[in-house]
């Protein structure tokens, strides 16, 4: 049983006159009392009156996945299947991170008739947001007292990535055509393959004329080339604890799953077969043998739930993990932070192993506030803030020319633009024929 602001209200107007006469009549404390009584009675009959919250059937519809920020609808069915008219106020408890609009809504149901209450929910975290269950707070016809009860409405969605960085797939795309013959510009590289013949048109690389084609032909013919097709990339999510720390209000693992999104999508246009694998210490999650649209449903799936440990990555295992998916020459990339010499050892360590059979990127992101902390020095304060934003850039610097040395590629840049600056090195290297 719950009590109303309306009782509190009508305590208070019988009992304030009740004390201040008090003051002239001996008799208000026997007038306080009834007062007193009379409330009680009036709670007893209300709640007697009020419809019992537990002959309400409970239904609820919620859509399974929805993108990170994006706005989508909850709706609860509730059926009076008891005999009095149902005057409640329903409590639907989804976790704070599921951003619902209202988490307490009145409703009236008429015996044997059904409402629906839909909430707005807007999650504001990846993973599986979560209700159980709904509290029914039912009123009398007085509104004084209630009987409560908490019935058992479960449901879940699962929030997706949001892939902000799909707005730069179109640029992307359009320049994969042109590698790839259907656009006017043709472009030949080390290791591409001959797609067709064609006219020669002005500002084509004479080199290209194939000579006993326009012998057979009145015009002078070219040969046009494409990419490689059907290679393999390999994508390696480090999710320890490093990838958990926040870079422009954005947590370092979410610029990585952005970066494998549009890589994936972008490789599997091109053809290429794309596998991903997120792993610190344990496997975290794995996408293999899809393509396609469905490569990408499956991947924001695998990442929905996943968040970083606060754990050292594992490095050693990686060479093997990259063995159980392809014995091939790949394109593996590895998105993981690189920091100070020390914590960035054990990488170091295996890129030799992995630069003998694939070739290796290692994307990391780099955080604006310490590249412009540099640059500050008007003060004692930023002059020490500077010294050490120097400090780390150097670090950087030490990491990345030693994985160069190795062999790796090396990709660094702000959550914005690590996502584009990674898709274009694939591009520039099935450009170049080493992919």
């Amino acid at each position: 049983m719950t009590v109303s602001g309306r009782l509190v209200a009508l305590l208070a107007v019988g009992v304030v006159p009740i004390v201040w006469l008090g003051e002239l009549y001996d008799s208000a404390y026997a007038v306080l009392l009834g007062w007193l009584g009379l409330m009680v009675v009036l709670v007893v009959v209300d709640l007697v009156l009020a419809a019992s919250p537990r002959r309400l059937a409970v239904d609820r519809t919620v859509p399974a996945r929805v993108r990170l920020g994006e706005t989508v609808a909850s709706t609860l069915y509730l059926t009076n299947t008891g005999r009095r008219t149902l005057r409640a106020v329903v409590r639907d408890a989804w976790q704070p991170s599921a951003g619902a609009s209202t988490t307490r809504s009145p409703v009236v149901i008429p015996r044997g008739e059904r409402r629906a209450i839909t909430i707005a929910l807007t999650p504001f975290r990846r993973g599986e947001r979560r209700t159980e269950r709904v509290t029914v707070r039912s009123f009398g016809p007085l509104g004084l007292a209630a009987r409560q009860a908490t019935l058992r409405a479960p449901g879940r969605i699962r929030v997706l990535p949001p892939f902000n960085a799909r707005k730069h797939l179109p640029s992307r795309l359009a320049r994969l055509r042109e590698l790839d013959g259907r656009a006017s510009v043709m472009i030949r590289g080390q290791g591409t393959e001959f797609d067709s013949l064609r006219e020669y048109v002005r500002g084509d690389d004479v080199r290209s004329i194939d000579w006993r084609a326009t012998a057979r032909h009145s015009d002078v013919m070219v040969r046009t080339w494409r990419p490689e097709r059907d290679r393999r990339v390999v994508i390696v999510i480090d999710t320890g604890r490093t990838q958990a720390a926040r870079i422009d209000d954005e947590p370092r693992i979410d610029t990585s799953f952005e970066s494998a999104l549009l890589l994936a999508a972008l490789a599997t246009r091109a053809g290429d077969r794309v596998d991903l694998v997120a792993y610190d210490r344990r496997l975290r999650g794995r996408v293999h043998g899809a393509s396609g649209p469905e490569l990408l449903s499956r991947m924001v799936d695998v990442m929905a739930p996943i968040e970083p440990d606060l754990i050292e990555m594992d490095w050693t295992a990686v060479p093997g993990l990259v063995r159980q998916v392809t014995t091939q020459r790949s394109l593996v990339v590895l998105l993981t932070a690189i920091d100070a010499p020390g914590i960035s050892r054990e990488l170091m360590s295996i890129v030799p192993q992995l630069t003998r059979n694939h070739l290796v990127v290692v994307a990391s992101v780099t955080d604006p506030d310490v590249v412009a902390g540099v640059l500050e020095r008007g003060d004692r304060d930023e002059v020490y803030r500077a010294a050490a934003a120097e400090r780390a850039l150097l670090d950087v610097a030490r990491v990345t020319t030693v994985l160069k040395r190795y062999g790796a590629d090396v990709i660094t840049a702000a959550p914005a633009d690590l996502p584009p600056a990674l898709a274009d090195r694939y591009i520039a290297l099935k450009a170049a024929g080493r992919l």
